[in-house]
């Protein structure tokens, strides 16, 4: 099968399409004929060897993928010829497997693009918003990087929770998209003050910051923060790991907390289950589905890696495989 193979460390150009073997299902496993695999930031950090966890080159990257199952280990409780979304390591090839256990059955008025761009940043921005912020109706929610895939499922479910959605983002394209998503107020942090916006647009009652961003938004807008409000870091999608002056959050009475996907299941199982089960039902019963700004052949893996490390991305960005 052919198979998109990271040969050593470094920029997605260094990628190779290659034929690799076809994977075969262990007990509990299920192999499935991608159609589409969605691309993330973390898969960029993969490739450079510069995410948390190192995976020793070669390796197949990607990790979200939608398709047909067409092979079952034993003990799997899904069947060939079921249409599954999940994630996994190995997702930028013909063909991938999964844990049956995780795999979601996609419903039949949803596509394969739609279902595989929503697991990974639709449960980090409901984990966040759900279980790390308690977001509840009628809070004001500050999305930082509103357009990029994180931060627009956190506008889609923000809004789907009858909270008020505050859309930060850099240019006027990338907040029209928010408006249409359904966020209340929007503001071109590179253009304007982002600490003084969000206090004069939220009436000074911001509750929680979403951040999957970094650098230098991320101080104006915990400074934007209503007293006793919460910030959230995700990620760093802007390359530099901002520092926070603590006296900051000392005055106004500030909560600052992380949200790991990779690591909120093992923390925080109860969670993670209601949460994942309330999420499945939103994408079961569409009321939100993924936003998909860009769509690349596998052939053109590289491409789409360039465009989402460049935060040139509406939405998501994925790969038709099949």
């Amino acid at each position: 099968m052919r198979a998109v193979v990271c040969r050593s460390y470094g920029p997605p150009e260094n990628l190779v399409l290659d034929d690799v073997p076809e994977p075969v299902p262990a007990p509990g496993q299920i192999l499935v004929r991608v159609h589409t695999a969605a691309v993330n930031f973390p898969d960029v950090l993969f490739i450079e060897g510069k995410y948390q966890i190192k995976i020793p080159p070669p390796f197949i990257p990607g990790n979200e993928i939608a398709g047909e199952v067409i092979a079952a280990g034993e003990g799997a409780a899904i069947s060939p010829g079921q249409r599954v979304a999940g994630t996994t390591f190995g997702a930028f090839a013909e063909q991938a497997l999964l844990d049956a256990s995780q795999a979601m059955l996609i419903p039949d008025d949803a596509d394969f693009a739609s279902a595989a761009a929503f697991g990974v940043t639709y449960r980090t921005a409901y984990y966040a918003l759900r279980s790390t912020a308690a977001v509840a109706e009628g809070d004001w929610v500050v999305v930082l990087g509103a357009a990029g895939g994180v931060g627009l499922a956190a506008v889609d479910l923000a809004v789907a929770m009858k909270a008020r959605v505050l859309a930060a983002a850099s240019s006027p394209e990338k907040l029209e998209l928010c408006r249409r998503r359904g966020a209340e107020a929007t503001v071109d942090y590179d253009r304007e003050d982002l600490k003084t916006r969000i206090r004069e647009l939220t009436g000074d009652s911001a509750r929680v910051v979403l951040d999957p961003v970094g650098g230098q938004y991320s101080e104006p807008a915990l400074r934007g923060l209503a007293r006793g409000g919460m910030f959230v870091t995700l990620g760093y999608a802007a390359g530099t790991i901002p520092t926070i002056p603590l006296n900051l959050v000392l005055l106004k009475d500030l909560y600052v907390r992380g949200m790991e996907i990779r690591t909120f299941a093992s923390d925080y199982p109860d969670e993670a289950v209601r949460d994942d089960a309330e999420l499945a039902r939103l994408f079961a019963g569409g009321t939100v589905r993924p936003y998909i700004g860009a769509r690349f052949p596998l052939s053109e893996t590289a491409a789409a890696l360039r465009h989402v490390a460049e935060r040139k991305v509406l939405g998501k960005v994925v790969i038709d495989v099949a």
